[in-house]
């Protein structure tokens, strides 16, 4: 209890300082570090994500990190998405063995479509500053922002990935406008509605264990509480690029 305590205290920080890092960090520590079956690993921590996120976005909201707009219309894409993901794979009827490979797999490809993102973060972002034809785009963001919610909605329901380091990603080209402490507070704040669902259908699934889930709260929420409030006053460059390490080596494991 007390290790699984102290891996979700370190990523709760990691999360509220980057608004990125959980499910790409503590997915795959779950399974390759503790033994835990994929499906049970990604609905432990979505149901996870749900509460220490929770605890980030009221931290962050003090902060006056949050832009409300933003997350209604992320969620107006996620939520339905992630509801009708895992409605087709529990229509499936999949073996065990088969379910273990597809999230596993999936896990892989969202961790290194993670990576890509984190790693060209600064050349998109120059980019969509100049960018005539992104300019243009940003006229129809509400769609946009739609689209984007539904993709995260869709790699969040398999894996547990996309509400972070992709998520932001996209905020970032679709409103240049936001500080990087409001694209993280607004990222996290989506991602509460998103993990509530889909941790609620992973339930269904029969896909949580409710032991390793206290552990990983009783480390995780005073974790992300902390790192959001740090989240303005600690350069987060050098954590960032550690994450890409770790992920990276995740990544080529799972589809090794």
């Amino acid at each position: 209890f007390g290790l699984l305590a102290a891996t979700g205290f370190g990523v709760g920080v990691v999360v509220g300082l980057t608004g990125v890092g959980g499910g790409s960090i503590m997915t795959p520590l779950l399974i390759t570090v503790f033994g835990v079956p994929a499906p049970i690993a990604v609905g432990t921590d979505l149901a996870c994500a749900a509460g220490t996120k929770t605890a980030g976005t009221l931290a962050h909201r003090a902060a006056h990190n949050i832009k409300a707009r933003v997350v209604v219309v992320l969620a107006l894409g996620s939520v339905p998405a992630a509801i009708a993901t895992l409605a087709i794979v529990a229509l499936a009827q999949l073996a065990p063995h088969e379910l273990n490979r597809l999230i596993k797999e999936s896990v892989g490809v969202a961790l290194l479509l993670s990576i890509a993102v984190l790693l060209l973060r600064g050349p998109l972002k120059r980019w969509g500053a100049r960018s005539d034809q992104l300019r243009a785009l940003r006229r129809h963001r509400p769609v946009l922002t739609v689209f984007v919610g539904c993709v995260i909605g869709i790699a969040a329901a398999l894996t547990s990935l996309g509400a972070g380091a992709i998520g932001a990603a996209c905020l970032a080209l679709l409103y240049p406008e936001l500080e990087p402490a409001e694209i993280a507070g607004s990222d996290i704040a989506h991602a509460v509605p998103l993990t509530a669902v889909a941790a609620a259908a992973h339930f269904w699934l029969g896909t949580i264990d409710f032991e390793l889930l206290m552990a990983l709260l009783a480390g995780g929420v005073p974790g992300i509480v902390l790192g959001s409030f740090g989240s303005r006053r600690i350069p987060v460059r050098a954590l960032r690029m550690m994450l890409v390490a770790t992920m990276a080596i995740a990544g080529v494991k799972f589809l090794a």
